[in-house]
């Protein structure tokens, strides 16, 4: 051993619950790689340390590693926040706050429509207040967590719910070409942000023990549609899904023809529930789970 790898080389330890290590940690090593003196060879991208190279963890080749930091990130998030289970709640984008105009409106017909059904918005506020209050109650925010996608319209209605009554609620964002920006409502230690639709999906539904979803568009359809598909399977466990709207649901919908033409079972018909009102949705949680 140097002298310089006794008196400053050698790294501090990098303690995990008080245990001892003795070797440098990737962030002593990435600042020291900053203090090397700048040459041809120190300046060259393939000098770099494979986790400080930004051109290197975004190539093509490294797409696998970036799926499994992206699947990981989150979840060491949640299990420090102590997250047991979630609620989801989908719904769409472009659905406007009562009162509020609609932003994604392309005529005036649309913009009439979208702002009619407003009345999701606050069906949504308030479901997420009754999950969050139950939550908050029996679990300490531990258990029937909201989980939206963390933008605006419904998504924001629910974020915006568990926050009126003092609760936590998780975002899960998407990068998208046009910028999503996470709603205000979120709790900002529980507000992540994606690139893989794939990897998203699959933190929507680990710790799922409900699902209440608003009318929407196709990204609302898409998620419906692959947990519905994970249940039939038996890829995943029974639970409550609820579709909020009936009248809009019937008309989007025609689930019982799907079961005329057998292209589904009968029983299929069971994996959801239709409900209008958020008392109508909560109190089919609690009949499923009996508290």
């Amino acid at each position: 051993m140097t002298d310089d790898e006794t008196k400053g080389g050698a790294a501090a330890p990098a303690a995990s619950e008080g245990t001892w290590v003795p070797f440098p940690s990737s962030g002593d090593d990435k600042r020291r790689q900053a203090e090397k003196p700048r040459t041809p060879q120190t300046l060259s991208p393939t000098y770099r340390l494979a986790y400080d190279d930004p051109d290197f963890l975004t190539a093509e080749a490294t797409r696998g590693v970036r799926l499994q930091l992206e699947l990981m990130k989150p979840e060491l998030a949640l299990i420090e926040a102590g997250i047991l289970s979630t609620v989801v709640l989908f719904g769409g984008a472009r659905i406007p706050e009562p009162g509020q105009a609609a932003w994604a409106a392309r005529n005036e017909g649309q913009k009439a429509r979208l702002e009619a059904n407003s009345r999701y918005y606050e069906e949504a506020r308030r479901f997420a207040r009754l999950a969050s209050r139950h939550s908050a109650n029996s679990s300490g925010g531990k258990e029937f967590v909201i989980v939206t996608g963390g933008g605006p319209g419904v998504m924001e209605a629910g974020n915006r719910g568990a926050a009126d009554v003092g609760a936590v609620s998780i975002a899960l964002n998407i990068t998208l070409p046009h910028e999503q920006a996470p709603n205000p409502y979120a709790t900002p230690e529980l507000c992540f942000n994606f690139h893989y639709f794939a990897t998203r999906k699959m933190h929507f539904l680990f710790r799922a023990k409900a699902m209440a979803i608003f009318p929407g568009g196709f990204g609302t359809l898409d998620e419906l549609f692959e947990a519905l598909t994970l249940m039939q399977t038996g890829r995943m466990a029974r639970i409550p899904v609820l579709l909020f709207g009936a009248s809009f649901w019937r008309r989007l919908v025609d689930f019982d023809f799907l079961a005329e033409e057998g292209t589904i079972a009968p029983a299929d018909l069971d994996l959801f529930q239709v409900v209008d009102t958020a008392e109508e949705g909560w109190a089919a949680i609690r009949a499923f789970y009996g508290f």
